[in-house]
């Protein structure tokens, strides 16, 4: 068949990569329709759609981790059969993958260089030039990581870093990012957006997925819709608007995402937090939380915005400072004494430390709060499949069955549960960290309409968002936090981008977007 000329004025010549026909089916469920797309050399292609649409498949394809049941693939016009990874690194084809492929108990460099090694003529590796060579692409990044620390101790935003680093030094000619952004705040964006720019006048060829409508406008030069395992558009981005790009994902007009704000009354203190330290991580930190507030916390990567709120659950040591709950003084030791307290911590890392992929979601549900469904030392089945049910119902959990294990669930589906989990605990403090990481925009408004349901119960939220509008969307008073300090408190009109990245960095009028 003839390559399908996409809109622009570049010759079909230039057409670096096309999928003709592609067609994938697991246990006969088609999850693509017979796709065709042809994406130009030098090209940033947008791929959008909703959880479930079919964009990991489709790029599972390309970088040969998936087959596909039907369909042909074409490198610069010549058929080609990418039958594993390997097969597409050797063609010039690399993924930085939304979920972490990095190996916990090795160091930067030697995940950077995994199945890449350089090596000494004796056989044995050379280190130096490894770590020598990852430390400037880290440099390039302008990510301060140093090469020798073990990914295991690595933040999520420092971890999809190194993912792009191991990806870039491949010197692929077509470099597929899946949700690269999820975690990254204004100066991170902007510096991988710089890089992505710099590629692209190399003459490298960018498949950009991401649920961020405004990246996509801002970084593609054209944008490929999916629905259901269709292909329903490709427009260049500058003759689509964000509202144009929602309304084709989800198949129907597209509303505001964020419900509108409900000041409550403030006087009633759950959570006052007073000179925290965390030895070389958080330097006096105090703040307040108020019943059925939603309180934000912003701040560039490492600013320690996570860090204070493993250390408020108990997940790390505390050098000075005092909790207190209700007014009450109290000590966490331990996270179970955080959930006894009545705190519950959504970790920013789902697949890492939230679900537990094999189980299915009643066993993901009642992980923490297990003990209630205990009857004469067995677990009332009954009991635990009711409560999901309930659940299910509740958060619009889309399951073709409660058995299946979460790992075949998307990644919308996946959060659902896991704030169920914690929902069931009756927490009175809710932390939610990243809690729309990589989840399309349907599913990111129902989130937010869960935290206002729970804020409205008195449940009060803590948000913590690399993404501004998420914050400033959200949140009745936004922290922001700057080198593991409070660098100011906002409210009202003040919440804000040019505010909240002025208190970030430091530097006034910085832009969250290149």
């Amino acid at each position: 068949m003839d390559i399908p000329k996409p809109p622009g004025v570049v010759p079909s010549a230039d057409i670096i990569l096309s999928v003709e026909g592609i067609t994938k089916e697991f246990s006969t469920v088609r999850v693509l329709d017979s796709i065709d797309l042809a994406i130009e050399r030098g090209e940033v292609m947008g791929l959008i759609g909703e959880n479930g649409a079919g964009k990991s498949t489709l790029i599972k394809i390309i970088s040969g981790i998936y087959q596909p049941t039907a369909g042909t693939i074409r490198l610069n016009g010549e058929v080609v059969r990418i039958g594993d990874y390997s097969t597409a690194k050797n063609l010039g084809i690399s993924i930085v993958p939304q979920e972490f492929n990095l190996i916990n108990t090795l160091t930067v460099y030697e995940n950077i260089f995994l199945g890449n090694e350089i090596r000494l003529k004796s056989g044995l590796l050379d280190k130096g030039t490894m770590r020598k060579q990852a430390a400037a692409q880290l440099q390039e990044l302008r990510m301060p990581v140093k090469v020798d620390r073990l990914i295991g101790d690595l933040s999520v935003a420092e971890k999809q870093m190194v993912e792009i680093s191991k990806a870039l030094m491949l010197h692929a000619r077509i470099l597929i990012m899946d949700e690269p952004t999820t975690t990254l705040t204004g100066h991170e964006l902007e510096t991988l957006f710089t890089l992505m720019r710099q590629l692209k006048a190399q003459g490298v060829t960018i498949i950009f997925v991401s649920h961020k409508l405004r990246e996509v406008k801002t970084i593609c030069d054209r944008v490929t819709v999916l629905r259901d395992g269709k292909l329903i558009s490709v427009d260049t981005v500058d003759s689509v608007d964000e509202k144009d790009l929602a309304r084709k994902m989800i198949g129907r007009d597209f509303t505001q995402v964020f419900p509108a704000k409900k000041y409550r009354d403030g006087t009633d203190v759950v959570l006052q937090v007073e000179h925290l330290e965390v030895r070389n991580l958080l330097h006096d930190v105090s703040f307040t939380l108020r019943r059925g507030e939603i309180l934000g916390f912003a701040g560039l990567v490492g600013a320690g915005r996570t860090e204070l709120f493993e250390a408020v659950m108990g997940l790390r040591h505390v050098e000075r400072g005092s909790i207190a709950i209700e007014g009450k003084a109290v000590r966490i030791r331990h996270a179970r004494d955080a959930v006894d307290l009545g705190l519950a911590y959504i970790s920013e890392d789902r697949q890492g430390k939230g679900i537990v992929q094999n189980f299915d979601i009643p066993k993901n549900i009642t992980l923490i709060s297990l003990v209630e469904y205990v009857k004469r030392h067995l677990i009332d089945k009954q009991a635990e499949g009711k409560k999901a049910s309930h659940y299910v119902k509740v958060f619009n959990i889309v399951a073709a069955s409660q058995k299946m294990a979460l790992r075949y669930f998307s990644g919308g589906n996946q959060q659902k549960v896991y704030l169920a989990r914690w929902v069931d605990t009756d927490p009175k403090i809710l932390v939610l960290d990243e809690p729309t990481r990589g989840i399309d925009v349907n599913a990111k408004r129902e989130i937010y309409e869960f935290i206002h349901m729970l804020a409205a119960k008195g449940i009060s939220c803590i948000v913590i968002s690399s993404e501004m509008e998420e914050v400033i969307g959200l949140c009745s008073r936004v922290y922001v936090m700057k080198e593991g300090m409070v660098a100011g408190c906002l409210t009202d009109e003040h919440i804000n981008e040019e505010e909240i990245m002025f208190h970030a960095t430091g530097i006034k009028g910085r832009k969250a977007y290149g």
